[in-house]
């Protein structure tokens, strides 16, 4: 699949963020469904900062400042790049992904968003032209170079609406 592909399927998912979120009130999306279980402030968030942050990784590959590396990548990383997908085990996010979590409100969630979306159509053609050997280390998977870090984006962003799905049930149990 071609970066435009990966990009395209990045934003349809984006789209059903912005739809969801657009459909909350603000009371709705600061709601913590239960003990433990981020609530859809937290997970927009850590997705929309986690995307981000994959972005300044892309964008450090794309400005030659990242780790020259011929260094093949870890099996596991790329079995989740190939199938597109997170095994289905459930996983804590690591500390340094955590610390970027935090409740915040629609407002910033909408701000993350138009940033994210900004950031994504800046980097998208300047991805494909970027040295495969130029990588960033991601806390779990090891070094990833531009390519391998875009279609996580994608991977992340559409694993992260299951979760949305999830505290949907959660919180209609709670009514």
């Amino acid at each position: 699949m071609s970066t435009n592909n990966h990009r395209n399927s990045i934003l349809k998912s984006v789209q059903e963020y912005e739809k969801l979120l657009n459909s909350l009130t603000d009371e709705e999306f600061n709601l913590t469904p239960a003990p433990g279980v981020w609530s859809y402030s937290e997970v927009y968030s850590h997705i929309f900062q986690a995307n981000l942050a994959s972005l300044t990784a892309i964008e450090k590959c794309i400005c030659g400042t990242g780790t020259n590396s011929a260094k093949p990548t870890h099996w596991a990383a790329r079995l989740i790049l190939f199938f597109g997908r997170f095994p289905p085990i459930k996983l804590k996010a690591p500390e340094s992904v955590k610390a970027l979590t935090a409740k915040i409100s629609r407002e910033e969630a909408r701000n993350l968003i138009i940033k994210f979306k900004k950031r994504l159509d800046e980097l998208t053609p300047k991805v494909n032209k970027v040295n495969a050997y130029q990588k960033v280390k991601h806390p779990r998977l090891g070094l990833l170079n531009a390519v391998q870090w875009f279609r996580f984006i994608e991977i992340h962003t559409l694993h992260h609406q299951k979760q949305l799905i999830r505290i949907k049930k959660q919180l209609l149990k709670l009514n």
